[in-house]
C-alpha cells in the first residue's frame, strides 16, 4: 500500500449529525435539525458546504507505528472506490501522514509506506483521520505531532478516528467536552483518561460538529461511506458498500459485535455455555437462579465468573441475545410486533420497544422499516447504472428527503 496513492472529492461542512436534506432545488438545501453527537442518519448536503466541484479534498491519515491495518486499508478503499466516478478535479487525495516518512509496521505484520512525516506536511488538510491501533490507549505521541494534529484541526472541515485513534486526539485535547466512541474494548480507559469527553460506548460512530470518531476497525468505513453519501449522494456510496460488500450503515451499537455474542458451538466455556442455553429458552423469562442451576455452578461463580469473562452482567447478556434474535425476526419476517417480542422473551412490545430505544437508539417497528427501505435500495442499485457522480450528487440535491431515521 503506498502512502503516495492520490485521491479526490470534498467534504461539505456543517454542524451537529449528518442532516437529512429538504428539497429545496439544487442550489441551496435545507438542513433538518441535527443534534451534535447524533450518529449517521441520512446523509445530505449543508447550506454552507464547500462546493465539491471546486477542488479536491485533501485528507491527512495519520498512523503510529503498529498501526490496525484495516483502520488505514479501509477508508482508502472507500475513497479509491468513489475516485472511480469522480472527475480528477473532484477527487479524494488521500496522503499517509506519521512521525516521520517511510515505513511502519503494522499490526498484523504488513508494512505500509508513510508518504509524509508530519513535519514535512505542506498545506492544509480538508479532512484529519487518526487510524488505531493496540499500542495507542497506553501511548503517549511526542508533543510535536500533537501540536501540529491541534494546529491542523483547527483549520480542517472535519477530523476524527477510527477505532482508538480517539486516544492521540484526547491527548491534543480535542475530545474535551465532546461526544465521542471508540472500539468498545477500549471505552472504558476512553473515560478514565480523558473524563472531560462524552464517551457514547454504543455507538459505530458520533459526529459532533467538526468531530466524529468512530468505533472497532470496520466502522471507519462506515465512516467514510456516510461522507461520500453526503457529498455525492446516497447512490453512489451504495455503490461503494456493494463493490466492498458492506453494509451501507448499520443500526444499533457496536455491542452487538462483541466476542461474547461470537462463540463457537464447541466451545465449552461459562459463556459460551450460557449462550446456548439463553438460545435455546429464548422465550422464556430468565433468571440468575435459572442459569447457574443449568449450568451447575453456585449463583455467585458464576455471577462472579460471567462478569470476569464477558465482561457484562448475566442480565444484559439476556438482553443482548433477546435483541439480536427479535432483530433477526424483524429482518426476516412479517411477524407481528407482539408475535416477535413474545418468541424472543420480552414482557410484551412495550418493553421490546422501550429496550430498542434505550440500546439501539430505535425502535422495533423503525429498525424493520429501515431495513426494508435499504433492501429495496440494494435491488434499485443493482437494477440501475449509475450514470456519474455528478448526476448522482445533483439527483441527491433535488429530491424530496424523508424524514430523518432514528440515530445510532
Amino acid at each position: 500500500m503506498s502512502a503516495g496513492v492520490r485521491f479526490t472529492g470534498r467534504f461539505q461542512a456543517n454542524e451537529g449529525g449528518f442532516p437529512a436534506m429538504d428539497g429545496c432545488g439544487a442550489g441551496k438545501p435545507r438542513v433538518r435539525g441535527a443534534q451534535p453527537g447524533q450518529a449517521y442518519t441520512a446523509a445530505m448536503p449543508a447550506d454552507d458546504a464547500h462546493d465539491p466541484a471546486a477542488r479536491p479534498t485533501r485528507v491527512a491519515l495519520i498512523a503510529f507505528e503498529d498501526v490496525q491495518a484495516l483502520d488505514v486499508a479501509g477508508p482508502m478503499d472507500v475513497f479509491a472506490e468513489a475516485n472511480k466516478f469522480l472527475r480528477d478535479e473532484q477527487r479524494y487525495q488521500v496522503a499517509l501522514v506519521g512521525m516521520r516518512a517511510g515505513p511502519v509496521r503494522c499490526a498484523n505484520g504488513m508494512d505500509i509506506n508513510l508518504a509524509f512525516g508530519y513535519a514535512d506536511y505542506v498545506g492544509q488538510p480538508d479532512l484529519i483521520l487518526v487510524a488505531g491501533g493496540p499500542r495507542l490507549p497506553d501511548f503517549h505521541p511526542e508533543p510535536g505531532i500533537l501540536e501540529w494534529i491541534r494546529d491542523k484541526a483547527e483549520g480542517a472541515r472535519r477530523f476524527g478516528s477510527v477505532c482508538n485513534g480517539a486516544f492521540p486526539l484526547g491527548h491534543a485535547g480535542l475530545l474535551n467536552g465532546r461526544d465521542v466512541t471508540a472500539h468498545w474494548n477500549d471505552v472504558d480507559r476512553l473515560t478514565a483518561q480523558f473524563p472531560r469527553a462524552r464517551v457514547r460506548p454504543d455507538k459505530i460512530f458520533v459526529r459532533d460538529g467538526r468531530l466524529f470518531t468512530s468505533a472497532g476497525v470496520a466502522a471507519g468505513i462506515d465512516l467514510c461511506l456516510a461522507l461520500v453519501a453526503e457529498d455525492w449522494g446516497q447512490d453512489l456510496a451504495l455503490r461503494i458498500a456493494k463493490k466492498l460488500i458492506v453494509y451501507i450503515r448499520r443500526e444499533g451499537g457496536q455491542s452487538q459485535y462483541s466476542p461474547y455474542l461470537a462463540v463457537g458451538p464447541k466451545e465449552q466455556t461459562l459463556v459460551a455455555k450460557a449462550l446456548r442455553y439463553v438460545t435455546d429458552h429464548i422465550d422464556e423469562q430468565l433468571s440468575m437462579e435459572q442459569l447457574a442451576d443449568a449450568l451447575s455452578v453456585s449463583r455467585r461463580t458464576f455471577s462472579r465468573i460471567f462478569a470476569k469473562d464477558a465482561n457484562m452482567t448475566p442480565s444484559a447478556f439476556v438482553e443482548q441475545v433477546r435483541i439480536d434474535h427479535s432483530r433477526k425476526l424483524l429482518e426476516e419476517t412479517d411477524l407481528p410486533l407482539k408475535t416477535v417480542a413474545f418468541r424472543c422473551g420480552f414482557h410484551n412490545s412495550n418493553q421490546m420497544r422501550s429496550i430498542y430505544e434505550r440500546r439501539l437508539d430505535t425502535t422495533p417497528r423503525a429498525y424493520r422499516e429501515r431495513f426494508r427501505r435499504e433492501e429495496s435500495g440494494a435491488l434499485q442499485a443493482d437494477a440501475a447504472v449509475l450514470p456519474g457522480a455528478s448526476a448522482a450528487a445533483s439527483d441527491a440535491r433535488a429530491r424530496v428527503a424523508r424524514p430523518p431515521l432514528p440515530a445510532g
